[in-house]
């Protein structure tokens, strides 16, 4: 268990809610993070707009994951003091495009005075049927969407003194909202990639006591890219066919990697955070 893991757990132990992609009360989800300069990203890498769009998609993705319609946000936003009104009115642009993407609304939140730019956002959402991370059976069918990899070959990039470029899944990716909106009531289970795939199928197969058998070997370079924000998902062998017609339906790449089979799974990647 690595020290993220580890600090989890000293509440979970309290709450129910907590080990999903969102805390779920009642018909409400409730989801947050962080996007932190120098641990998540550098300022010269993008613009402010870039930077506040991230932001959110990032949190959006959470509620996303949990079949869960966005509603409201609350911002937190610590930026250097030399930040001027030009900066500030493109960070709003930035968050406003990506709320209104998505139809929620910035009800508040709170701003200080930083030597970084420092940014966490509180996504509350609905949902009337959410999508848990356990409910996996051994034998289930594992698959994710889009193409892994990217995110990681792009950081590379951005970490040899790049800029993003346009169309850069780093600050242009699509959330699989359709898709999971249509398939949740076929799915097992269900989570975003945000750490890497190996590290995300370590946190499944810890939740439901399971672990994978992968059809074909994964490259480290694929499975440990993070920030790719694409879904895992695990569904029954018998609802194949109706998940992969949901997916060419809303347009959605798949791609079925394993099955659920008795024993755990290993984490081969680095942590992200610590």
């Amino acid at each position: 268990m690595n020290a993220e893991d580890y600090f989890i757990s000293l509440f979970s132990a309290k709450s129910d809610a907590i080990g999903d992609d969102g805390a779920v009360i009642g018909s409400t989800v409730y989801s947050k993070d962080a996007f932190f300069e120098d641990v998540h990203f550098k300022r010269r890498w993008m613009t402010p707009e870039q930077i506040a769009y991230r932001a959110m998609m990032v949190n959006i993705s959470d509620a996303v994951a949990m079949n869960a319609r966005p509603k409201y946000a609350l911002l937190s936003v610590a930026m250097p003091s030399s930040f001027g009104t030009s900066q500030m009115r493109a960070l709003s642009r930035g968050f406003q495009c990506a709320a209104d993407e998505y139809g929620l609304q910035i009800i508040g939140g709170d701003t200080i005075s930083n030597k970084k730019l420092d940014i966490t956002v509180t996504i509350i959402s609905e949902s009337d049927r959410p999508l848990w991370r356990k409910g996996l059976k051994s034998g289930d069918l594992m698959a994710h969407t889009g193409k892994l990899g990217r995110a990681r070959r792009e950081l590379r990039y951005l970490l040899s003194g790049a800029k993003v470029h346009k169309g850069a899944k780093f600050v242009d990716f699509s959330l699989r909202t359709g898709f999971i909106r249509d398939a949740t009531q076929s799915l097992r289970c269900g989570m975003d990639i945000s750490d890497g795939l190996f590290s995300d199928l370590e946190k499944l197969s810890r939740l439901n006591r399971l672990g994978f058998h992968l059809f074909h070997d994964v490259p480290k370079t694929v499975g440990c890219s993070g920030e790719e924000y694409e879904m895992l998902v695990g569904f029954s062998p018998r609802q194949r066919k109706r998940i992969i017609r949901l997916a060419q339906k809303n347009r959605t790449p798949l791609q079925i990697i394993g099955r659920a089979v008795r024993g755990k799974s290993q984490n081969r990647c680095k942590a992200h955070h610590f």
